[in-house]
């Protein structure tokens, strides 16, 4: 029902009466408002209040337009409970709870205020432009909010270029190996937007990076203009020489079209060398890229950039940026080892200072502009807008939260149940077994069967990982070789992309094989894929799915003109529309199915790609094939905390990497390692040496994530097989593993927050910590739970390392129980065993015993560490583990409190129950004062008592 008040339609009369322009007008709707604004980008604004504190913002070109529905979003807008009124002559305001927004009604512009008032998100800057995609018109958009300030950003998915605060750095949201592209960021000032697009969007800049010639003039090395010296070598032999325009191999084709005749691509030992200088007319400091795979160093002013390294068939982006004097030539020096590689250098402009430092989304393809406004109290509770908007993260079962043994690949079943057996053997902790890839006989990818040589009674192996009391994990793809059945099933149903077959385009297995990707947009697409899968693999048992290659890489380092046709067309349009959410389709079509057939299994999948609103389908995700590089374990711990604060919580990384140098692959056992069968030692003794001590690093790093889960190529990754017997490396593993399983306790209480409070186990200091201004970008700390600070080490050779406490409360390192105040900055030790952690004073920490597996002793007795010097609470959450009970209210609480000024601890009643609740158990007290440590002796207690669900108190 249209309303206008009287003063409004007043205020109107007398705009026309004296001339002016007449300002827009407004109709209230059942859940919100639309306006017509006299001008601007828009000629409509629907605005839809979704909760007591978000609003849904849509703003077309044409008044009227319809949308496809959201594929991110699974929430109703809500009716009743706001409120629509006229705000002088030109403005029209919406007011819900705790949230409301102003529209100009001359121009659409929008400003967003909280529950006090407070504008905390105003409109700045706004464009639609028209682009064709297969003769269908859209729209290029653009919303830019806030400039100028100083606010923090988070989230964005995750993103391998160690970035924390996002305010002034620019994100590309486009899939990629290692790259999760989630278009939702939370700032410090507890305000979110989450921008429902599925194209390829960005986050800062607008302009997309370009090659530096079109940006920057270039001269070689001797001072002529047109590009940079580039010089061939082979070995130490120069081959060839000439000026190139740009540093540009950044595709295969570019590869294909540019390289010199004159020069063998596959000649072992290849360097290229580009030297020059590049210029700009303006001022400021440019943001720039190098684009690289296999080896390469980048120099700029005599002062080295960065030293890099990737597999040659997995490059992405290395942010830098440098300044530029205008007019003052830079001079740039790179060198390339490449094997079959890809490099490029990438480009942009400076921004006005304002632009730079603001909120802003774009995307290459829209219908709309179109985003979410969540206003909170805090960032946990902006996130759980997030999960309100895009859908709750149901409880994963609790095995997922154990260790997880990996290797790409178990080439047979019994070498996957050798492992197994192996750590039962040793007494090592690990819950899960994982079959990687290529378990299917060599032509038959996508047939779902086993190669009946290698894997000759896959029922018995799924069976015996089972008795062991181990569960198993198995990979399956969107990937379909054309020669199988199921490839022409989908096909004959026009839900196979045919365009990579049709090109011819081989894979990389045995002589390679014509495949493409199924198209998951079309219902009956996922019921097919489902239904396929079903008898050979579903109905075997199998606890989990790796749902790999869910980008989806159809054809790796394609040119994205090129790659956008091999993904499409969908139901929706070409590949562009659609170019981000596969994962989320994907993983949504199969957890549906699964939860239709079995529906109190509680379920999990793991996806090596991810999009607002994955969370919903029971789905973790991965950083991708990551190199086994120091740097790139230190970006992990800024992506994971990313991904976290992006809202999908349950996140893992391959520990050790997943690809390594060559340097790392030497041996009989295919690794820079001891030859088991003979004694012998193989490779350089200090690549060795370094080999061991970054998988150290990185599985302590891996104890202390959400999943925790060792994974990778080549190199064998167990226990056994990466450390040697009786070693340090071995006894800090296995010590790792066990306190992983100690802290279950804590952990599985951190991961019920995800579900019942839209909580993260891996925690941004900002999150807990929002009024400390020097946490706002510390990219290498995280909190673990709200009470455990992690500090991994990530320098080759690092014995200690600086540590950042918090304001706001004091900590206590977990092994020394040395006390450090709150607001300072400390140098903790960090032998090659150990990893820094410390605890929140006041924080209460349950602990159980060490098990083979997380339920192996649900009667054991928990210790309640409590680390003395504040107060503090904890609720300790328990259900089966396993189904979907807790959906129906079937899991218990207990609440712990501790008051420091009586040393009292008091363990509350208990609530709730579930079937196989332990009724009656024991609860240690251990109370820590500074200068005691945590770890030396797990099993010490000051007090024992015994509880059956009363509340009970324990005096310090």
């Amino acid at each position: 029902m249209r309303i206008t008040t009287i003063a409004y339609a007043a205020s109107c009369m007398a705009a026309m009466v004296t001339g002016h322009a007449m300002a827009g007008t407004f109709e209230k709707t059942a859940t919100g408002v639309v306006v017509k604004p006299d001008s601007g980008a828009a000629r409509e604004v629907r605005l839809e209040v979704m909760g007591d504190n978000i609003i849904h913002v849509v703003k077309l070109d044409q008044a009227g337009k319809p949308l496809n529905p959201s594929l991110m979003t699974v929430a109703a807008p809500v009716s009743g409970n706001f409120s629509v009124a006229a705000a002088g002559k030109d403005k029209v305001t919406l007011k819900a709870k705790k949230i409301s927004v102003a529209v100009s009604l001359a121009t659409g512009q929008v400003q967003f205020f909280n529950a006090a008032g407070k504008a905390f998100l105003t409109q700045e800057a706004e464009s639609m432009a028209p682009v064709d995609i297969d003769g269908k018109p859209f729209l290029a958009v653009k919303q830019g909010f806030n400039y100028g300030t100083r606010d923090a950003f988070y989230g964005l998915g995750q993103h391998q270029n160690h970035q924390m605060n996002l305010n002034g750095e620019d994100v590309l949201l486009m899939q990629h190996n290692m790259a999760i592209a989630v278009p939702f960021v939370v700032s410090d000032k507890n305000y979110g937007v989450l921008w429902d697009n599925n194209a390829i969007s960005r986050f800062g800049d607008a302009k997309p990076y370009a090659w530096l010639s079109r940006d920057l003039k270039l001269a070689d090395a001797d001072g002529k203009a047109g590009g940079l010296t580039a010089r061939y070598y082979i070995g130490d032999k120069l081959v060839f020489t000439r000026q190139e325009k740009d540093i540009a191999y950044q595709y295969l084709k570019d590869v294909a079209e540019n390289w010199p005749k004159e020069v063998d691509p596959k000649a072992a030992n290849l360097k290229v060398v580009w030297e020059g200088t590049m210029t700009s007319p303006k001022n400021g400091v440019h943001k720039m890229q190098l684009y690289a795979s296999d080896y390469a160093k980048l120099t700029v002013d005599g002062k080295e950039v960065m030293d890099v390294w990737r597999q040659g068939w997995n490059p992405w982006y290395h942010n830098f940026e440098q300044k530029f004097e205008a007019d003052k030539p830079v001079r740039l020096l790179v060198e390339w080892k490449p094997s079959g590689g890809m490099i490029a250098i990438t480009h942009n402009d400076p921004l006005p200072d304002a632009e730079r430092h603001s909120l802003t989304f774009s995307s290459e393809v829209a219908q709309a502009i179109n985003y979410y406004v969540i206003s909170g109290d805090s960032i946990d509770n902006v996130i759980g807008g997030y999960r309100h908007l895009t859908g709750q993260a149901p409880m994963m079962p609790k095995w997922a939260y154990g260790f997880w043994q990996s290797r790409q690949r178990y080439e047979t079943q019994e070498q996957l149940l050798g492992v197994l057996r192996e750590y039962r053997k040793q007494g090592w902790p690990v819950d899960n077994m994982v079959q990687d890839w290529f378990y299917w006989p060599q032509d038959q990818w996508g047939s779902h069967d086993f190669d009946k040589a290698r894997f000759p009674n896959p029922q018995a192996m799924v069976d015996e990982v089972h008795k062991s009391n181990a569960r198993i994990m198995i990979s399956i793809w969107g990937k379909f070789y054309s020669n199988t059945d199921n490839y022409k099933e989908l096909a004959a149903k026009g839900h196979m992309w045919t365009k990579n077959v049709e090109n011819g385009a081989l894979d990389w297995v045995g002589p390679g094989y014509k495949n493409s990707h199924y198209d998951p947009y079309a219902p009956e697409a996922r019921d097919i894929y489902y239904r396929q899968m079903k008898p050979k693999l579903v109905d075997m048992g199998f606890d989990a799915w790796w749902m790999d290659n869910t980008e989806p890489d159809v054809l790796s380092n394609t040119r994205p003109a090129d790659f956008k046709k091999l993904i499409g067309p969908t139901i929706y349009g070409g590949g562009e529309i659609t170019f981000n959410p596969y994962s989320l389709v994907h993983t949504e079509g199969f957890y549906s199915h699964l939860h239709k057939d079995q529906p109190e299994k509680r379920q999990f999948i793991l996806s090596r790609s991810g999009f607002a609103g994955i969370q919903r389908n029971a789905t973790a995700v991965w950083s991708g094939d990551t190199a086994s590089r120091w740097n790139n374990l230190y970006d992990q711990i800024s992506a994971g905390v990313s991904i976290s604060m992006s809202g999908i919580p349950n996140w893992t990384h391959d520990i050790g990497g997943y690809a390594q140098e060559t340097r790392f692959q030497v041996g009989d056992v295919g690794s820079a390692q001891e030859n088991r069968s003979t004694g012998i030692k193989q490779g350089n003794p200090e690549d060795l040496k370094e080999w061991r001590e970054l998988n150290l690093r990185w599985f302590q790093f891996g104890a202390f994530s959400p999943l925790f889960r060792s994974h990778g190529e080549v190199v064998k990754r167990e226990i056994h097989e990466i450390s040697p017997a009786g070693s340090p490396m071995r006894e800090s593993m296995v010590w790792y593993d066990q306190l992983r399983y100690r802290l279950m306790p804590y952990i599985y209480s951190a991961a019920a927050d995800i579900h019942y409070e839209s909580g993260a186990i891996m925690r941004g200091l900002v999150m807990d910590f929002p009024n400390d201004e020097a946490v706002k970008d510390i990219k290498d700390q995280y909190l673990f739970g709200h009470n455990m600070l992690v500090a991994p080490v990530y320098v080759y050779g690092a014995r200690e390392r600086s540590v950042y406490m918090p304001k706001g409360a004091n900590w206590y390192d977990l092994y020394t129980g040395e006390l450090h105040k709150g607001g300072t900055t400390a140098t903790v030790k960090a032998p090659e065993t150990r990893m820094p952690v410390l605890v929140k004073a006041g924080a209460i920490v349950p602990m159980g015993p060490v098990t083979q597996y997380v339920d192996e002793k649900p009667e054991a007795p928990i210790t309640l560490v409590v680390y003395t010097g504040a107060d503090g609470k904890f609720s300790l959450y328990e259900d089966d583990g396993v189904s979907n009970g807790y959906l129906r209210g079937e899991a218990s609480r207990i609440p712990f409190s501790y008051n420091d000024k009586t040393g009292v601890v008091t363990i509350g009643e208990r609530s709730g129950q579930y079937k196989g609740m332990v009724a009656k158990r024991q609860f240690k007290v251990r109370f820590i004062k500074p200068g005691v440590s945590t770890t030396d002796n797990f099993d010490v207690a000051d007090k024992t008592v015994s509880y059956e669900g009363k509340a009970i108190t324990v005096k310090r």
